[in-house]
This record gives C-alpha cells, sequence and structure tokens, in this order.
C-alpha cells in the first residue's frame, strides 16, 4: 500500500473528505508511523554508520537522525576486526576512567547527551568505529512509500485511522473498535519483528504448536 492507496482507504473507512479532516490525514499516518516504531523492533528502523575517534578525545558525535544505539564497535586498525564496546552510564566511565589522559582502545561508551557518546578509556590513536543504532525513516507521507506500507499496511492503516477517530471525536466504542485491530494488527507484528527476525533456529528450534 502506497501513501495514495493509504489516504484513499482512510477517507473510505471515515466516510469523509471534508478539507479539514483530508488536510490532517499526513498527521495521522506520522503519528501511527511513530506509535509502531517504538513498540516494535523492525529492522526497518535499525541502519549502521561508520564514524571515526581521534586520539585523545574521548567523545563521539552522533548522527542527526540517532534515537538509541544498538551497538558500537572498534575497528582494528591493521586487522579490521571489530571490539564490541559494553554499554554503561557516565558515572561508570568517570570513576572507572577518573584521567583522561590514560589512553587505551575503548572498551566501555555511555550516553553522555542527546547527540554525544563519551568513551572510556580515551582513544589512544585514531580508530574506526561502526555504529548500529534505531532512527525513524522516512515518512510514506514524504517518500511516498515504506517498508510498513508494503509489508504491514493493517498495523499503518488502523493506526491512522484511530488517530483519524480522535480527531473527529468519534464515540467511544469506535475508538476502542480501531484501537483494538490496531492492537490485532500490532501483535502479528511483533511476532515478527521481535519474534522472527531475532530468533536462530539452529539454537533455538523451529516454533511448534503442541499437537494434543
Amino acid at each position: 500500500m502506497n501513501y495514495s492507496q493509504l489516504v484513499t482507504a482512510i477517507e473510505d473507512y471515515v466516510e469523509s473528505t471534508e478539507s479539514t479532516f483530508v488536510s490532517q490525514i499526513p498527521t495521522f499516518v506520522q503519528l501511527a508511523e511513530e506509535r509502531v516504531y517504538n513498540s516494535v523492533q523492525i529492522p526497518a528502523i535499525r541502519k549502521n554508520q561508520i564514524g571515526n575517534l581521534t586520539a585523545t578525545n574521548k567523545y563521539l558525535s552522533l548522527p542527526t537522525d540517532w534515537l538509541a544505539t544498538f551497538s558500537l564497535a572498534v575497528v582494528d586498525p591493521v586487522t579490521n576486526a571489530q571490539t564490541f564496546l559494553l554499554d554503561k552510564d557516565v558515572n561508570y566511565i568517570r570513576e572507572a576512567y577518573p584521567d583522561p589522559d590514560d589512553t587505551g582502545v575503548p572498551q566501555h561508551y555511555a550516553q553522555f547527551d542527546y547527540n554525544t557518546l563519551i568513551l572510556g578509556p580515551t582513544p589512544d590513536q585514531g580508530y574506526d568505529v561502526e555504529l548500529h543504532y534505531y532512527y525513524y525513516p522516512a515518512s510514506i507521507v514524504t517518500a511516498g512509500t515504506s517498508w510498513l506500507g508494503d509489508n504491514f499496511e493493517t498495523v499503518l492503516l488502523y493506526g491512522a485511522l484511530r488517530e483519524a477517530a480522535l480527531f473527529q471525536k468519534q464515540e467511544a466504542d469506535i475508538i476502542a473498535n480501531y484501537e483494538a485491530k490496531y492492537q490485532e494488527s500490532l501483535a502479528l507484528l511483533k511476532q515478527l519483528g521481535d519474534g522472527k527476525n531475532r530468533r536462530d533456529a539452529y539454537r533455538s528450534g523451529q516454533v511448534r504448536m503442541p499437537v494434543t
């Protein structure tokens, strides 16, 4: 389902093409997308980026679209082997590495502020780092298509309809019905994003239903 099809579906469900309502459809859709992206860890909200550490500088700037860190690895400049850093808090970094002049290969990182990580120990030389992180993908409103629209249109549709019903001040039972359909679709998406996409059949075994 692309954005044009989604808009048509929303208008058909609520039986309204009134101009004020139609002008708010992008907001309904974007609120639904944000709600989904903060509920399920689907691959579509993850990306990676190569960055650089500078000798004697214990801070790493984050990408502008960063939301949360998934993993951070230092790349060995000789072997290209990756060493994954352990996530700590700032207090731990400050106590474990009190002297910023103590340098070495970073072993830990912490969220210093909204756009910076702090590392410990301070890098002893320049290193490449690979950051895997969560972000908001381009909205279907602006891109025309999206992973959700292509693969799980129901959760996007019912999420937007729930926002539309709130905007229209619909009866409580109508809002509850859209919310229930949204939660039903979200549960299926969570089986995919938080279940199948994070499952190793070799180690965990294949999914099986009990037989009576």
